[in-house]
């Protein structure tokens, strides 16, 4: 079977983040120049949803395509970016399409198409990405707990919609992303591993996403960050309790494994 990907599609929701929208369309534009040689089809799709600041117009200036909705719901968004998208790439078959998604508040590295297509070729439906926080965001305590519960280098299969890459029939056999205003993401993967898609998890072009108190999203990263973290780590922190052993009890067999 022939796994080469055609054409790409790039889908990026925002809602009022002129201050971080310009930092993440700079990144994408590496990586897409990156992945010109790879497939010379990509396109990016800037979703605004009821933006209210000058988001318009920093898309407007990175030369991308632009949608506006009104939905307050992220995964609305992405899901009229991936429409759009197809549209676009209506004369390839949709095992050729790949889409990739990231967050207007993320910054992603040079190599995150070229690794996404990579693992594509070699099968992937679902390409699970990890992200860290830009620890500028955080304080001391967070800081030390999010070295303290992640592993460089270690997938911990976390699905994140600002790593995200999926085989656009394999989007489409599961419905797409879901009118949710969080987790959108989870869900769809969710849906496309019950019907027996391919997932890999990586952490080798993890993505930097804002380390803020406050979200756009209610439940999303910002929350975690927030009220997670820190018991995660301390949690983790604890002795394991083990029941100490009379030497003097016989062994029952039924125990023995």
């Amino acid at each position: 079977m022939n796994r080469r990907m055609r054409a790409v599609a790039v889908v990026v929701p925002a809602h009022d983040e002129e201050e971080l929208l310009g930092g993440c369309l700079d990144s994408i534009e590496v990586a897409v120049d990156a992945a010109r040689s790879v497939v010379p089809r990509i396109g990016v799709w800037v979703v605004l949803d009821a933006c209210t600041d000058a988001s318009a117009a920093v898309a407007r200036a990175a030369d991308v395509d632009l949608i506006s909705i009104d939905a307050h719901s992220v995964g609305t968004a992405r899901a009229v970016g991936v429409r759009a998208a197809l549209d676009r790439f209506d004369d390839v078959g949709r095992r050729a399409v790949w889409t990739a998604h990231t967050d207007a508040d993320s910054v992603v590295p040079p190599n995150w198409l070229t690794h996404q297509l990579h693992l594509a070729r070699q099968g992937a439906d679902v390409v699970v990405g990890t992200v860290r926080p830009d620890f500028r965001d955080l304080d001391a305590e967070q800081t030390e707990a999010w070295w303290a519960t992640h592993t460089p280098g270690v997938a911990n299969g976390h699905v994140h919609g600002a790593n995200l890459g999926i085989r656009a029939s394999a989007l489409l056999a599961a419905g797409g992303f879901t009118d949710a205003v969080a987790h959108e993401d989870v869900w769809l993967v969710d849906e496309i591993r019950s019907r027996g898609g391919r997932l890999v998890a990586t952490d080798a072009a993890w993505v930097r996403t804002s380390g803020r108190p406050i979200g756009r999203a209610p439940g999303g990263y910002s929350r975690y960050l927030r009220e997670d973290l820190v018991p995660l780590a301390q949690r983790l922190r604890e002795p394991l309790l083990v029941q100490p052993v009379d030497p003097r009890r016989e062994c029952d067999p039924s125990e023995v494994a």
